[in-house]
């Protein structure tokens, strides 16, 4: 299925297992474990966790949810930060792997992983991000599962300072206020105003006329949005699966998409296909333009993406971070 950032508390994400930052021994620490215990039922929770013994770390051992939302508790210890010398990103790699192996092994469906290790730990929050990412987005290009990715504030979530600044610094030189463009038309181009209040009136005798070319229009309509994008498919020589697992979609939705000649998505659907088939900027217009819509400089989620297309970066979870850390829709599905 997909990965999605969300800010949230994780002990009432609405997913069938959770993810504890646990400590070896598996008892109630601080931070997300101590409000996963909490949440849970400490005296249940702690008993369930005796019987396991403990955890080393990187592995990973599951437990009921009790009486949160999720269905189990997945624990597992990050590493302790000590400067990157001691194998930390291997091991911090491991905890998400194990945890989402155990995840299929008890066939579940969805699951929500806090970013282990960056609490008491210490864990570099630029650094624990793309270990996270990167071990999630190459799990899921192999299996179907709702993995969700929960920060509690934006401090517990860190983009790359460069990355950020690039961003930043793109908004500024093209971002525009959608009043801004308005008053610039209508100081340009008045007469284009005066003539949208006009109201015409057909009379009879030009109906027949008005009949015949709006039969011609119809006809010569362009393909559809699901022509245009599995024409796009072909001509980049991908394969459906391959397609919507670029674009962070969900094989239902793609599936409906192929299957349902007139089906419009969502915007954000449409730009995470344009995403997956790395198409140009006037690929992706011609895309969007099929499903009624254009990339815009008065929307910062439409500046951003055109800042990762002209960087010629399509690491779609990547682009999800960006949009994220400044609080925009995510891509896919």
């Amino acid at each position: 299925m997909t990965l999605e950032l969300v800010r949230h508390d994780i002990t009432k994400m609405n997913a069938d297992i959770i993810v504890n930052a646990a400590n070896t021994s598996l008892k109630m620490g601080g931070g997300v474990c101590g409000a996963i215990f909490q949440a849970a039922g400490v005296r249940e929770l702690q008993e369930a966790c005796n019987q396991i013994g403990g955890c080393k770390t990187g592995e990973a051992v599951i437990t009921d949810g009790f009486q949160l939302k999720a269905k189990f508790i997945i624990h597992t210890p990050g590493p302790i930060w000590q400067g990157g010398t001691k194998q930390e990103a291997k091991i911090l790699k491991a905890s998400y792997e194990n945890s989402l192996k155990l995840a299929k092994q008890h066939r579940c469906e969805s699951i929500a992983f806090p970013l282990i290790s960056t609490g008491i730990y210490g864990y570099p929050k630029e650094e624990a991000l793309q270990i996270a990412v990167a071990a999630i987005s190459s799990f899921l290009m192999n299996h179907d599962m709702l993995v969700y990715l929960v920060v509690f504030d934006k401090n517990s979530f860190k983009l790359s300072t460069k990355l950020f600044t690039s961003i930043h610094q793109y908004i500024d030189e093209h971002y525009v206020e959608e009043a801004e463009v308005q008053f610039t038309r209508l100081r340009e181009e008045p007469y284009l105003f005066e003539q949208e209040q006009e109201v015409k009136v057909l009379r009879p005798d030009v109906f027949k006329e008005a009949d015949y070319s709006l039969v011609d229009l119809i006809e010569q309509l362009d393909e559809s949005f699901s022509d245009r994008l599995f024409r796009f498919i072909d001509e980049k020589g991908l394969t459906d699966v391959e397609t919507y697992k670029r674009a962070n979609m969900d094989r239902r939705l793609f599936s409906k998409i192929r299957n349902e000649a007139d089906y419009t998505p969502k915007k954000k659907t449409a730009v995470a296909l344009a995403i997956a088939l790395q198409l140009s900027l006037e690929e992706t217009d011609e895309l969007l333009e099929a499903a009624g819509y254009t990339l815009s400089h008065s929307s910062k989620f439409d500046v951003i993406v055109e800042f990762f297309i002209q960087q010629a970066n399509y690491n779609i979870h990547e682009i999800n971070e960006a949009l994220f850390a400044f609080e925009q829709p995510l891509l896919g599905a």
